[in-house]
């Protein structure tokens, strides 16, 4: 949430802005619903609504959601554009978990870009040395991932 509405890369990673902004407060809405006495998310809200009049102004509307599955359009400054669909998946082991999965659809322009068949990805990765990803993760463990074919990404519910 903070980097969709405090950090100016947000509105180039997300191509529709509008909504990647709008499901995130509708799910910070639900997250609400189901604790409402969660202080971190206390915390969050009041940080984005006193930083951020984009975030006030969703948060006043009151929309709730949560999207389990889908297809998420992203802008990767090294990649190009990616098309991933995913699933959100409770953890049963792990109340309060949620595990989203990312692919891109076989054969298509985005996994050829997330697998770093791309043409843009081997020169930099040579140039520069290697990459680590937002998350923080090395380029071997990247490449991994890709090979694997799917990309997960764990938070809580």
């Amino acid at each position: 949430a903070r980097f969709i509405f405090l950090d100016s890369a947000a509105r180039r990673f997300y191509p529709d802005w509008d909504l990647a902004a709008d499901m995130c407060v509708a799910n910070l809405r639900t997250s609400a619903g189901k604790d409402p006495h969660d202080k971190g998310l206390h915390d969050l809200v009041g940080e984005l609504s006193t930083r951020s009049d984009d975030f006030r102004r969703r948060w006043g509307a009151h929309n709730v959601r949560t999207h389990g599955t889908g297809v998420k359009h992203f802008h990767h400054h090294i990649v190009g554009d990616l098309a991933l669909a995913y699933e959100s998946l409770d953890l049963r082991a792990e109340p309060g978990l949620t595990m989203t999965i990312y692919a891109a659809e076989p054969g298509s322009p985005s996994e050829d870009r997330r697998r770093g068949r791309h043409r843009r990805v081997r020169p930099w990765a040579r140039r520069r040395g290697g990459w680590r990803s937002h998350l923080g993760c090395s380029c071997t463990e990247m490449a991994r991932r890709a090979r694997s074919g799917w990309w997960a990404i764990a938070r809580p519910a």
